[in-house]
């Protein structure tokens, strides 16, 4: 497929990265960005690599008219994210993640868009009943966030469209890290790394609490691979985009860190704020699409902490490095 892709988010955490790889691939790139979180730099940046840029908000119906026009494919990756900033204000993220892309959705239909791409969460399986067994993309969904019950209801919604026009693949995105231009250090392993750094204190709780990861730059890939995929490969269907080995528990994860550096003061705690607790199998991706991850968390670990000890964030807690 080489026609215009419409990357909506597309300067975010996870958008930069993936922009930049369908521009590499020969595609040409539209992004719809709020610029939400400052990213004025980032944008500049895509657009001297040849991206159309349309600063503009998803709600907006002329908006969304203009980023759908002409478009073979959307990347949905625009939202509020995460559960602290869903919790924070339920109504706006019911605007943005529901209202916004069903009517993303009509409007990429009206407009003769193929195909439709939708960034889903491997936080739709919630508390597993039995989080030792790797649950698959046919496993129960237990959402126990706002964030992954508006991501489950419009992975209902976008799978009723597909025997339409429009072709939709909805990807379960592991826990995202690594390193990117619009860094995030409000995600698990960056948060742990960081602070261990810089010698913080770092209360962690669900400690043996199941979660898998993924480095960010294999997100972009993934996306990359569906949009490479032939339709009747990928049309209606769900995959969880990660890797089987690379599933972790909190624990797991401080001790990855303390092999590394011995900085830092652990605590563990007992509070119920988070119940998320799933491991997850990622066959389905890899057997039908051949896709494979290229990092693990100890190499993203190892990215993270050279990124600090060379200074690259300025201040890693300033307030721009978080979604709240």
């Amino acid at each position: 497929m080489s026609g215009t892709v419409l990357v909506t988010g597309g300067a975010g955490y996870i958008g930069d990265p993936l922009s930049g790889l369908l521009v590499d691939s020969g595609r040409t790139v539209r992004v719809l960005d709020s610029l939400l979180h400052g990213q004025e730099e980032i944008a500049r940046s895509l657009e001297a690599r040849g991206v159309e840029l349309l600063r503009g908000d998803l709600r907006d119906d002329d908006t969304r008219a203009r980023a759908v026009r002409g478009v073979e494919a959307v990347v949905h990756l625009a939202a509020i994210v995460g559960d602290p900033a869903c919790a924070a204000d339920p109504a706006v993220s019911h605007e943005v993640n529901v209202h916004g892309t069903a009517q993303l959705v009509a409007d990429a239909a009206a407009a003769g868009v193929r195909r439709f791409v939708f960034a889903s969460t491997c936080s739709n399986y919630g508390r597993m009943a039995d989080p030792t067994v790797p649950i698959a993309e046919d496993g129960v969904l237990a959402p126990v966030s706002l964030y992954a019950e508006q991501k489950v209801a419009m992975e209902e919604s976008l799978l009723a469209h597909a025997n339409g026009a429009l072709v939709p693949t909805c990807l379960r995105f592991a826990t995202v890290y690594g390193v990117a231009p619009r860094m995030r250090f409000d995600l698990t392993v960056n948060e742990f790394t960081r602070d261990l750094w810089a010698d913080r204190a770092l209360e962690v709780f669900g400690q043996q609490f199941w979660r898998p990861y993924i480095h960010v730059r294999d997100v972009g890939r993934a996306v990359q691979t569906v949009l490479d995929a032939p339709e009747e490969v990928v049309g209606g269907e769900v995959f969880n985009v990660g890797r089987s080995g690379e599933n972790y528990r909190k624990l797991d994860l401080v001790e990855l860190i303390r092999e590394r550096i011995h900085t830092g003061d652990v605590s563990y705690v007992e509070r119920q704020e988070d119940p998320r607790d799933y491991k997850v199998n990622f066959d389905k991706i890899r057997e039908r699409l051949g896709f494979e991850t290229t990092m693990t968390v100890p190499d993203g670990i190892d990215e993270l902490l050279g990124a600090l000890d060379e200074g690259r964030f300025g201040d890693p807690f300033d307030a721009k490095y978080r979604n709240t």
